[in-house]
């Protein structure tokens, strides 16, 4: 055995004891981020310099950042409920202006529609509606009622003179008070509001008869002063009353 053989030996076994050789080669360093040096060319016996750390900010006041944030939250928040209820306002306006108009304009329609309604009332008391007339008369009558008209007024109603109106007017037996006896024309109202009054006739209970006063008792007992009270009731001189001429004489 040679001499190098010893040598080569010691190398062995001193590499089996020292264990393999791992050389990090990555350009990045895994720990601080930092880009490394090539190995070849850092020193081997300098130690890395140390990373400044940043300078920690100064941690600003986390009271008064919270109630700023809660503040902005608050007005965010009401400007939201404001708009909201505005928006809400206006939709309902909308709705309440978009009902009148059809409202009204409903009624315009049907208010044309009133003398129609009247001829097929007069042609139906007079039994002349018939044929095609009839079903005309019927559709416009379905018609009307679907958007509301609604005809009203009888006789033997308490007259009302927020419903009614008085046309004719007499007395009559048997009623309490004034009362609609004939309906000339019949009222149309929609709902509460009236489109036409009903024209009627009125009749009103008979007057009470006043009962006349009558002086009793003999005229010889009468003195001078119920004579001047007979002459107030009843205009004519009294008895024993002295003549105005017997005094002139």
């Amino acid at each position: 055995m040679s001499e190098s053989d010893p040598d080569h030996r010691h190398a062995e076994a001193e590499f089996e004891q020292r264990g393999p050789t791992v050389r990090d080669r990555r350009r990045i360093d895994p720990e601080t981020y930092q880009v490394r040096e090539p190995q070849e060319t850092a020193a081997p016996a300098a130690a890395a310099p140390e990373t400044p750390m940043p300078e920690t900010p100064p941690v600003p006041d986390l009271e008064a950042e919270v109630k700023e944030l809660q503040d902005k939250l608050a007005e965010r928040t009401s400007d939201l409920q404001r708009l909201q209820a505005e928006y809400v306002n206006y939709k309902r306006r909308v709705d309440r202006d978009r009902d009148l108009a059809r409202k009204v304009t409903i009624e315009g329609v049907l208010k044309d529609f009133l003398s129609v309604l009247d001829d097929v009332r007069s042609a139906r008391e007079h039994e002349e509606l018939n044929g095609g007339f009839k079903a005309v008369a019927e559709e416009i009558e379905r018609v009307t009622s679907k958007y509301g008209l609604e005809s009203f007024g009888e006789a033997g109603d308490p007259f009302n003179p927020h419903i009614h109106e008085a046309l004719l007017h007499a007395h009559a037996d048997g009623i309490d008070g004034p009362t609609c006896v004939e309906i000339l024309q019949p009222g149309y109202r929609i709902g509460d509001r009236i489109l036409r009054p009903a024209r009627v006739a009125v009749a009103e209970p008979e007057p009470e008869e006043m009962p006349s006063e009558s002086v009793e008792g003999p005229l010889e007992d009468a003195t001078p002063d119920s004579a001047e009270k007979l002459v107030e009731a009843t205009g004519e001189p009294g008895a024993d009353k002295p003549d105005a001429d017997a005094d002139q004489r």
